[in-house]
């Protein structure tokens, strides 16, 4: 019998921790800051517009979808004849090596994976006509001791997501069909995610919103154990973005599981919004103050 009990006693909790590597949550349960020192070394050619694709996880990772983002991506910069570098390093975060790229994407990062001089070498060669496209993690609550990137980046303060269940499927509502990062979009159209909410809406910190979510078309709350968080908006974006100075930003809430990448909408948005932050030139019309506005 005592045996038994410290069988049990050393394998659940290896089991436990077990369960939370293979999840992403290692980093959640015990969170890190590391940062890199060394360059990666860029490929000796890389077509423009080029894209950067940064994945590096200092808190939940979400594997499978960044395993699907990376190949998403791939593929996209290979159809369109664009270069593309994937990495995990932030020492890629410095002046000259940013000075090759046309946009960065932040894939589902988590956590402060930059120093101090890797996030203002991000932030000059933005204002200085770089285009941002963050994914899904990359608005979590992760970030939120990195001031300028929540506030010119994201706009709000994350609160919860979806739980029980915490995958659902709803209506995604297009408000700026005209608008570039919206082309070919319907207005209307079902996703499956684990859906973010946010103490604001960003519209109010004036980001223009490309697309909302109909809070009638699913489950907005948070239920765990015997709590439950009502996560209405009223107003709730899923997709926004704004120009700033010579730069431009899209955020997109979507992405948790491998299989968004696999979404035909999904896919077309990411393509449409790749096009408009990599674009040399852009309409004063993309930048307007009414563009995504709920009053239109």
């Amino acid at each position: 019998m005592k045996k038994t009990l410290l069988f049990l006693a050393l394998c659940i909790p290896a089991i436990f921790l077990g369960y939370v590597w293979h999840v992403g949550a290692w980093n959640l349960i015990f969170p890190k800051s590391s940062y890199d020192s060394v360059k990666p070394a860029l490929p000796d050619t890389l077509n423009h517009p080029a894209i950067l694709v940064f994945s590096k996880t200092n808190q939940f990772r979400h594997k499978d979808s960044i395993e699907s983002g990376k190949t998403y991506f791939a593929e996209l910069a290979s159809k369109k004849g664009s270069g593309i570098f994937l990495t995990e390093n932030g020492a890629a975060f410095d002046s000259a090596t940013l000075a090759h790229f046309d946009a960065v994407v932040f894939l589902n990062v988590t956590g402060d994976v930059l120093d101090e001089s890797q996030k203002k070498s991000f932030q000059l060669w933005l204002t200085n006509g770089g285009g941002w496209l963050g994914i899904h993690a990359a608005g979590d609550g992760s970030h939120i001791s990195w001031d300028w990137y929540m506030e010119n980046l994201i706009g709000a303060t994350f609160t919860a997501h979806t739980m029980g269940p915490q995958f659902q499927e709803a209506v995604i509502l297009n408000e700026a069909v005209d608008h570039p990062v919206m082309f070919s979009l319907p207005k209307r159209w079902i996703h499956l995610e684990e859906w973010y909410s946010w103490d604001i809406s960003p519209r109010q910190n004036g980001f223009y919103v490309f697309a909302g979510i109909d809070e009638e078309s699913y489950s907005p709350e948070e239920r765990i154990f015997f709590g439950d968080m009502d996560l209405r908006m009223g107003d709730h974006p899923v997709v926004w973005g704004r120009c700033q100075e010579k730069g431009r930003s899209v955020y997109v809430a979507m992405g948790h599981n491998a299989e968004a990448f696999e979404s035909p909408y999904i896919r077309q948005l990411l393509s449409n919004a790749i096009d408009w932050l990599a674009s040399e030139k852009v309409a004063s019309s993309d930048c307007s103050p009414y563009v995504g506005s709920k009053d239109e």
